[in-house]
């Protein structure tokens, strides 16, 4: 599995860092509605799991892993499935079962060969994702961005939502109501 190399800086404001990506000369790769579902890999570990996640355009099968809440914390097998519907299907078949789905709203940008992603999750506050091939770049393009080392966190969207008293682990079915998804291509 390799390392993925990524920090969160939560509470932003996503239009004004959008600006700021772009003022710095930042590519915007677009907006897109991601979907996913999650499964436990062994029940009750909570640091090992499976996602299935489609953003409109691919969808990727993935094995996650946490080690520890750092930058380079994060351990990841992914490959690019060519349906959503059928992979869960299968999964399914395979005695795996979705403990949640799950949706949020990305706006993806590249700077400096990082790779930026402003994510919006239903009852949470906005997070920019900056995930980069060494802790080095994550930190340095977070500097440019106006971040220091103390902003960065390595945790994942689960302790996110645990600090704003929402336990995702027990919320199957995370949706934006009333979202006209077609915004999102």
């Amino acid at each position: 599995m390799s390392i993925e190399f990524e920090a969160k800086v939560i509470e932003i404001n996503p239009q004004d860092l959008s600006a700021k990506i772009l003022e710095l000369g930042g590519e915007k790769l677009g907006e897109f509605f991601m979907r996913r579902y999650v499964y436990d890999m062994i029940p009750g570990d909570m640091s090992k799991w499976i996602r299935l996640r489609d953003n409109g355009k691919e969808s990727t099968l993935t094995i996650k892993e946490i080690v520890h809440d750092e930058i380079d914390g994060t351990r990841e097998l992914e490959t690019i499935v060519e349906d959503f519907e059928i992979t869960n299907q299968i999964l399914e078949k395979l005695g795996y079962t979705a403990k949640s789905y799950q949706e949020n709203r990305r706006t993806s940008f590249i700077l400096n060969g990082v790779r930026l992603e402003i994510d919006e999750w239903p009852m949470i506050p906005p997070y920019l994702e900056i995930e980069a091939d060494s802790k080095e770049q994550v930190v340095q393009v977070a500097g440019l961005l106006g971040y220091v080392d103390s902003q960065l966190t390595g945790e994942n969207t689960i302790k996110i939502y645990k600090q704003h008293g929402i336990d995702l682990n027990s919320t199957p079915n995370l949706q934006f109501e009333m979202l006209d998804k077609s915004d999102y291509k």
